[in-house]
Order: structure tokens, then sequence, then C-alpha cells
């Protein structure tokens, strides 16, 4: 399959919670290009913060991790810049220690 159309945008934007939450899934028939993810913990405190880049029918672990356990200051952005690529039906999820932590992840998509 040829991927002939990239569009970028905003692949999704969520405070992350105790629990894991899936802010993206690729759609069928497309691959997207992860570009930017953004940090902000918005709250007074320090907070831990994880994000997976997690393949189609697997689970958030340490072998699909791009932060683990990841310490963010307090009224603290961190943000990750680089190149991934994920297939069809892949997630990109995340976790905070406590509520308060803002991910945004930009990208595109090819079709």
């Amino acid at each position: 399959m040829a991927f002939q159309n990239i569009v970028g945008y905003k692949l999704g934007q969520a405070s992350a919670t105790t629990a894991y939450y899936v802010l993206y899934t690729v759609p069928a028939n497309t691959r997207t290009y992860v570009k930017d993810i953004d940090i902000c913990n918005t709250t007074a405190g320090s907070l831990r913060f994880y994000i997976h880049l997690v393949p189609a029918g697997k689970s958030p672990d340490s072998t699909n991790a791009l932060f683990y356990n990841a310490p963010i200051n307090a009224t603290t952005t961190v943000q990750w810049t680089g190149s991934a690529i994920l297939n069809a039906g892949d997630t990109i999820q995340i976790k905070a220690s406590a509520t308060g932590c803002v991910v945004s992840v930009t990208g595109g998509e090819a079709t």
C-alpha cells in the first residue's frame, strides 16, 4: 500500500488520570507519524507520567514505553520531539500519578 496523502494535525489532547487512557488510535489503512508530544503539569506539586506507543492488540508495558514513571516538576512542560511511526490499530496511551497532567500529541496521518 502506497501512502500518498499526508495530513498533519493534532492527534490528541487530554488530561491524564491514574488509569491508562487511549489518547489516539491509528485508523484502518493508515500510518501515523508522531512528531511532538507536550506534557504539561498544571499542578503545584511534582507528578510522574507514562506515555506508551502500543502495538495493535497489546497493552501498555515497559516494552512500548516512550516515558515510564518519568518525573515532571510543578507547573512545568516537557516536550518530546522526534519521529515515531505507528501502524493501523496502534495506540498512544497515557497515565499519570495524579490528575493535572495534560498531554498533547501532534503529527500526521498517511493514507
